[in-house]
């Protein structure tokens, strides 16, 4: 009897030799476009001060200079697996990336928060067209049996960039200005795209899905006005108010016409049957909610280390290192501990641990020795990888390998809209809960200064600071609403993880039957049709 014929690979086998060199060039793309929002968060406090130190921007607008990124990044991400399925990954890399370095080099001469926020954007449309090509790309170079170790290593590269951008981003601040922060993209992009042109093979999908412009426009238009919303009703401390309420009541209604519209055409944006799949609808969630998370809290921590600790921005920096360096560790690692107890023990089990570590935050003083926040951080890390690399291999693999375009993007779309939303209502939560605390502290300011004041911790000591000696009172004032306000907001974080881990207990897979471990990827991304 003769054994069946093995499948000769699909890959060129030249492609497959180079494939960890392909992968090493990925992950320097991927660097660039996760760095610059690591690097800005250490950047906040110095952005928000007064000129000519930073650019004076209020918090609404240092939440703007994020979302705005995080925006345009996440309505356009679709559309970009598309078009990179179509024309060619590699050429939608180069092209993502000159953009992104131009958007980089006018962000770093910015003159306004204004202008920031604009050029914010155009770095975003440049990274739109990056990160989901290079899954795209990895999905094409590796069989596969090994494209979860590579996933796995593609994650950690994440963590790298984690490590680097606070780190990176303090140095830069010691010695240069403000907008060294973006300008140090420049290089790394020049090198990038040489490294590209060089080693990385062109893939396509034979059979391209259309773009579909109008589901784009409705997406991006729904999100920025419930985010927009969000953020105008943490600036007033007012939920209620008529603009606040018909703004976020706009954004949803658009978001679900935008729903209605992609489940009716021929050429979605979006395509909304992939959810009927309740293993990949889990997977999506866990990981959206796992960056509304961690965003929200990355955006409150940097104000806790440097406005009421004191610490500098490099060394602000090298305090996250733990949270970086756990992702690191554990995420090329995290594919061990799926094989051994399964999906739904591994990422719930991070979810439960990244949801302690929130909760950790709410008992946070301005003296808790230091190294309980390295503790924290560290272990928050570990949560994470051991959530970000089981989902993104579920979500990976739920499509052929010609969609891996669009597996890419609905994966970073789903992360990024988190991430925005959690920077937007844990920033709104934040912003809601310090001026409420301060607002009784201020009442004998100019009624001029009480409002501007009342914005953020770095408003009112900026207040303090030049009332001199008088101002010396505020100071402590200043400290104690917003640890309050941060106490809050970390606990509204700890929901959000904890909604994350019960979607995950009752949708994932758990570990299945030895006899079928076989069998287990295709009946866990089994895509309904």
């Amino acid at each position: 009897m003769t054994s069946p014929a093995v499948p000769a690979p699909r890959i060129p086998e030249a492609v497959h030799r180079r494939r960890w060199a392909i992968l090493g060039v990925l992950m320097l793309s991927l660097l660039i476009v996760v760095l610059d929002n690591s690097i800005l968060n250490v950047a906040i406090k110095t952005i928000s001060t007064p000129a000519p130190t930073g650019l004076g921007a209020t918090q609404s607008e240092l939440e703007w200079a994020i979302n705005a990124y995080t925006l345009v990044f996440a309505g356009l991400l679709f559309t970009a697996g598309l078009i990179g399925d179509r024309i060619g990954r590699k050429k939608v890399l180069l092209g993502g990336l000159v953009v992104f370095g131009i958007g980089s080099a006018l962000a770093a001469e910015s003159g306004s928060p204004a202008q920031l926020i604009a050029y914010r954007a155009v770095m975003a449309l440049g990274a739109a067209f990056v990160m989901p090509a290079t899954l795209a790309v990895l999905m094409n170079v590796f069989e596969r049996e090994e494209q979860p170790k590579a996933i796995g290593i593609w994650a950690g590269g994440v963590g790298l960039a984690i490590a680097i951008g606070p780190i990176t981003g303090g140095v830069l601040l010691d010695h240069f200005w403000w907008g060294s922060v973006f300008l140090i993209n420049v290089p790394i992009v020049l090198l990038a795209l040489a490294l590209m042109v060089w080693l990385v093979p062109d893939s396509r999908d034979p059979k391209p899905g259309r773009v579909d412009p109008i589901g784009v426009v409705l997406s991006v238009v729904g999100l920025v006005l419930l985010v927009y919303g969000i953020i105008k009703g943490g600036e007033l401390a007012d939920f209620t108010d008529p603009q606040v309420l018909a703004t976020i009541g706009a954004g949803v209604v658009i978001l679900a016409a935008f729903v209605l519209f992609e489940k009716r055409s021929d050429h979605p944006s979006l395509d909304v049957s992939y959810f009927k799949n309740k293993v990949f609808s889990a997977a999506m969630a866990a990981i959206a909610l796992v960056f509304f998370a961690l965003m929200g809290v990355t955006f409150f921590s940097v104000f806790y280390t440097q406005s009421v600790r004191g610490y500098s921005p490099l060394q602000s920096g090298l305090l996250m290192l733990p949270l970086a360096a756990a992702q690191m560790i554990f995420a090329p690692r995290a594919r061990l501990v799926v094989d051994r107890f399964g999906h739904k023990a591994t990422t719930g089990g991070g979810l439960l641990l990244l949801a302690g570590m929130l909760a950790a935050f709410a008992g946070f003083e301005a003296d808790t020795p230091i190294w309980v926040l390295e503790v924290v951080f560290f272990l928050m890390g570990t949560g994470m990888a051991h959530v970000m690399t089981p989902t993104s291999v579920v979500i990976m693999q739920a499509l052929p390998r010609e969609k891996a375009g669009s597996a890419s993007a609905l994966s970073n779309t789903f992360r990024q809209v988190g991430g925005a939303l959690g920077i937007a209502v844990l920033g709104s939560v934040l912003s809601t809960a310090y001026r409420n605390g301060i607002e009784g502290k201020l009442s004998l300011l100019p009624a001029g200064l009480r409002d501007a004041a009342g914005e953020s911790i770095e408003a009112t000591l900026g207040v303090a600071a030049k009332l001199g000696p008088r101002g010396k009172g505020l100071v402590g004032s200043a400290n104690d609403a917003f640890l309050h306000a941060m106490h809050v907001t970390a606990l509204c974080g700890t929901v959000v993880a904890l909604i994350g881990a019960v979607v995950v207990f009752l949708f994932l897979p758990g570990k299945p039957p030895a006899r079928q471990e076989g069998e287990e990827q295709q009946q866990l991304v089994a895509a309904a049709e």
